[in-house]
């Protein structure tokens, strides 16, 4: 279920830029409310996201985030957060699959081995934008035909990059990751935290 940016935590101080989240994602604003913090406001970013030809994933998911941040209308006293992850292979970038087929595809790739998963968080101002890229390595365990069949009924992949997400069912398949676990949700937490204190946006508690 969604949850609204007008609920959870207390308002933060009347001093600070208002928040905006360019994203629509539930899962982005949940975990901003884990560290006390409530956007103003929610404006969703809409671009192009297709890769260029021959750009390497980590050049592609920072550039997805500034143009995003880009995107997003502001006024004075505003800051907007914007993030964008996707799953690596090797240099090909898995992005949400299309069909299930594809979100098959994709699982049995990963499956048996380590990929990479890249957020770029992208801080914007009415003066100036800020990028951050955190690379988590996630290994993934062999999955017999069976369970990626359950997997893929469930439809869980449906909107994921790569064709997962690490705290729903495919938890199962992932044994091992190193770095950080909320990046692969959709928003590294420490590192949030850090960019929007820079930008004089700090955490409230109820």
């Amino acid at each position: 279920m969604p949850v609204s940016p007008h609920s959870g935590h207390a308002l933060a101080r009347p001093d600070q830029p208002r928040l905006i989240l360019g994203s629509a994602s539930p899962r982005r604003l949940e975990l901003l409310a884990q560290i006390g913090i409530r956007p103003s406001d929610i404006r969703p970013a809409d671009i192009d996201e297709t890769p260029h030809d021959r750009e390497t994933p980590r050049d592609y998911v920072r550039r997805m985030a500034a143009e995003k941040a880009e995107a997003v209308t502001l006024k004075p006293g505003e800051v907007v957060l914007c993030a964008d992850t996707t799953v690596a292979v090797g240099r090909r970038i898995l992005g949400k699959p299309d069909d299930a087929a594809e979100a098959a595809a994709f699982m049995r790739l990963m499956a048996g081995r380590r990929h990479r998963v890249l957020t770029a968080i992208a801080i914007r101002s009415t003066t100036a934008c800020r990028v951050r890229l955190v690379e988590t390595v996630v290994r993934m365990s062999l999955i017999d035909p069976a369970a990626l069949q359950r997997y893929i009924i469930s439809e869980d992949w449906r909107g994921k990059a790569g064709g997962y997400a690490i705290q729903g069912p495919a938890a199962a398949f992932i044994p091992w990751i190193q770095g950080s676990y909320s990046a692969v949700v959709g928003l590294p937490l420490a590192e949030t935290a850090a960019m929007l204190a820079s930008a004089g946006i700090t955490g409230e508690t109820a």
